[in-house]
């Protein structure tokens, strides 16, 4: 029984392919569809909400607080919501990813 990506319907090539939990059951997507996976996105997204407002307010308060503003807030603040926000993507796809050979009999 081999095993399609539950979005593009591809059968997973050399690298695997995916997987994530839905309505409890196991579903398994290719590495394309699975950087796109909606829930996946969501959760990382609020994960770099809250983690990227504490580290904000740890590294910057003073600065955002007081209108000290300056050039370098322009990069060092989005950058503080996107790290969080790509680690927690990259931990989810990583840790859902399965062999190769577990799509072929």
């Amino acid at each position: 029984n081999v095993v399609t990506c539950a979005r593009c319907g591809a059968v997973p090539g050399h690298r695997g392919a995916v997987q994530f939990q839905a309505r409890g059951e196991a579903i398994f997507k290719c590495w394309g569809c699975a950087i796109a996976h909606g829930p996946m996105l969501r959760r990382s997204l609020l994960i770099a909400l809250v983690v990227g407002t504490i580290l904000t307010a740890i590294n910057q308060g003073d600065l955002l607080l007081y209108g000290r503003w300056n050039v370098a807030l322009a990069w060092k603040v989005p950058l503080t919501y996107a790290v969080p926000f790509l680690v927690a993507t990259w931990s989810a796809l990583i840790n859902g990813r399965t062999r190769p050979s577990a799509f072929h009999p």
